[in-house]
C-alpha cells in the first residue's frame, strides 16, 4: 500500500515558526508533525511513501532519509514550481503507477484510525476515490463538498458565499484514489488563480470520466489542518493526552513528578522542581532547580529551564528560559534566549478572546488565553514583557525593560526610549550563525 504526502509549501501563515523549517517539521510533543503522520500511516498498513517536497526540503530529507529507521520505503520528489495541488499530485504518477494510494497534505494532524477507515471505505465501496470530510462552522473559508443520498460527491465548491447554503462538510485534506485520478489531473486546466486545482481534477473525474468519489466524514476523532499558530497548541494538547510516562534522564532528590511525564536521555531534573503532566521533555535538557512545568508543555532537546514557570507551551530545541521567566500558552522557537525576568502575558483584562495578526490580518483566536510567539534566534533583555497575542519575528532582540505591545518584525532591535516609547531599529547583531 502506498501513500503520497504533499509537503512542499512554505506555511506563510505560521511565520516566524516556519522561517527556519517547513511546516510539516514543526515539533509536536517531541516529534515533527510529519513523523506523527508517517507513524500513523505505517500502523494503517502503508509500506511505501512519497514525499512531495520543496521549501527547505533538506530539513525533511535529513530527518527521514530513505525510511529504513521506520521500516518503510520513503522517496522524494521536488516540486520546483508551486502551481497548485493538482500540479503537486501529478509528480506522483510514476510512483503510484496503476496502484491505489492514500493522498494527504503534510500539514494535517489526524487520529491515526482515520487512515484505516478511509482504506476500508475505499475497498468496500464501488468508487474511484474517497475524500475525507469535516464539519466546520465557517464553510465560506473552505472547499465545501455536496453529497447525494448514497454519500457520493456531486459537487465541490471552493469557499462558497453563505447565501448558497451548500452545507458545512469541508474537505479535510485526506483522500484515497485509484490511478484514474491522474487522467483527470492531465485534463485539468489552470484556474483563475493561475493554479492547477485538485478540486477541478475531482470534478473532471466525476463529470467527464464518470468516476465515483465517496465522502467519508471524520466524526469524534481529532483533526487539525494547523493553519494558525494557536492550532499548534491544540495539536500538542491532543498528542500529550496520549503520552506515555518514561524517564531516561536523571531526577534529583526533592523533585515532584505529578501525572504523565516523559524525560529524554541525558536530561537532568534538578532539586526543587515540580512537573505536573502531561509534559514532554526532550534529551540533554537541564530543568531547574526550582522550575515549575505545568500541564501540556513540550520542551525540545538541549533546553535550559531554570527557576521559571512554563504552562501549556511549546519550547523548541536549544532555547533557554533560565531566570524568573513566565511562559504561558506560547510558542518559543529554537535558539531563543530569554533575559532574567522576561514575562509573557496570556490573558486580557476584559476576558475577551485574544487576537493575533496573521499576514497583516487580525484574526480572533477565540481563545481566552493565548500568549506570544517568539521566532528563532531571538532574545530578550532583563524584565522584558510581551503582551498576549504578539509575535516577535526571527533574529530579533528585545531590549531590557521593554514592553512589547505590537508585533516585532524580523531582524529588529526593539527597545524602550527615555520617553517610554518602543523604538524599532534594524538588528545589526549576527545571532543566526
Amino acid at each position: 500500500m502506498k501513500a503520497v504526502i504533499l509537503a512542499a509549501g512554505e506555511g506563510k501563515r505560521l511565520r516566524p515558526i516556519t522561517s527556519s523549517r517547513p511546516k510539516p517539521m514543526i515539533p509536536i510533543s517531541g516529534k515533527p508533525l510529519l513523523e506523527h503522520t508517517i507513524l500513523s500511516l505505517k500502523s494503517a498498513g502503508i509500506k511505501e511513501i512519497l514525499l512531495i517536497v520543496g521549501y527547505k526540503e533538506e530539513n525533511i530529507k535529513n530527518c527521514f532519509e530513505d525510511g529504513t529507521k521506520y521500516n518503510l520505503s520513503i522517496n522524494y520528489i521536488t516540486q520546483g514550481k508551486y502551481e497548485g495541488t493538482a500540479h503537486a499530485t501529478r509528480h506522483a504518477k510514476d510512483f503510484v503507477k496503476n496502484d491505489s494510494f492514500l493522498l494527504l497534505y503534510g500539514d494535517i494532524l489526524v487520529e491515526g484510525s482515520v487512515f484505516t477507515e478511509i482504506i476500508r471505505v475505499f475497498k468496500q465501496k464501488d468508487c474511484e476515490g474517497v475524500i475525507s470530510l469535516i464539519r466546520v462552522n465557517n464553510p465560506h473559508e473552505y472547499g465545501i463538498i455536496s453529497l447525494n443520498e448514497k454519500q457520493y460527491v456531486v459537487k465541490v465548491t471552493e469557499k462558497p458565499s453563505p447565501e448558497k447554503e451548500l452545507g458545512n462538510l469541508a474537505n479535510a485534506g485526506i483522500y484515497m484514489f485509484s490511478s484514474q485520478i491522474f487522467q483527470a489531473i492531465d485534463k485539468t486546466q489552470k484556474s483563475i488563480r493561475n493554479e492547477y486545482e485538485f478540486t477541478d481534477s475531482m470534478r473532471i473525474l466525476i463529470t467527464e470520466l464518470k468516476g465515483k468519489i465517496v465522502g467519508y466524514e471524520i466524526k469524534d476523532k481529532f483533526w487539525s489542518d494547523i493553519g494558525l499558530p494557536w492550532q499548534l497548541l491544540d495539536a500538542n494538547h491532543y498528542k500529550l493526552d496520549n503520552l506515555k510516562a518514561e524517564n531516561h534522564g536523571i531526577v534529583e532528590d526533592n523533585v515532584v513528578l505529578n501525572g504523565v511525564v516523559y524525560i529524554g536521555k541525558n536530561t537532568i531534573i534538578k532539586s526543587g522542581t515540580y512537573i505536573h503532566g502531561p509534559v514532554f521533555i526532550g534529551e540533554n535538557c537541564r530543568i531547574g532547580p526550582n522550575a515549575y512545568i505545568r500541564p501540556y508543555s513540550s520542551i525540545g532537546n538541549s533546553c535550559h529551564v531554570g527557576m521559571s514557570e512554563i504552562k501549556n507551551s511549546i519550547i523548541f530545541s536549544n532555547s533557554a528560559i533560565p531566570h524568573f521567566n513566565y511562559i504561558g500558552d506560547s510558542i518559543i522557537c529554537e535558539h531563543v534566549n530569554l533575559g532574567a525576568g522576561t514575562k509573557t502575558s496570556n490573558l486580557r483584562f476584559d476576558n475577551k478572546s485574544v487576537k493575533m495578526k496573521i499576514k497583516d490580518i487580525e484574526i480572533d483566536s477565540k481563545r481566552r488565553k493565548l500568549g506570544c510567539i517568539i521566532g528563532p534566534y531571538s532574545q530578550t533583555g532583563i524584565n522584558a514583557s510581551i503582551m498576549c497575542g504578539k509575535i516577535i519575528y526571527e533574529n530579533s532582540i528585545i531590549g531590557a525593560q521593554t514592553l512589547i505591545n505590537k508585533d516585532v518584525p524580523p531582524n529588529t532591535l526593539a527597545y524602550q526610549d527615555q520617553n517610554g516609547n518602543v523604538v524599532f531599529k534594524p538588528n545589526n547583531f549576527t545571532i543566526n550563525e
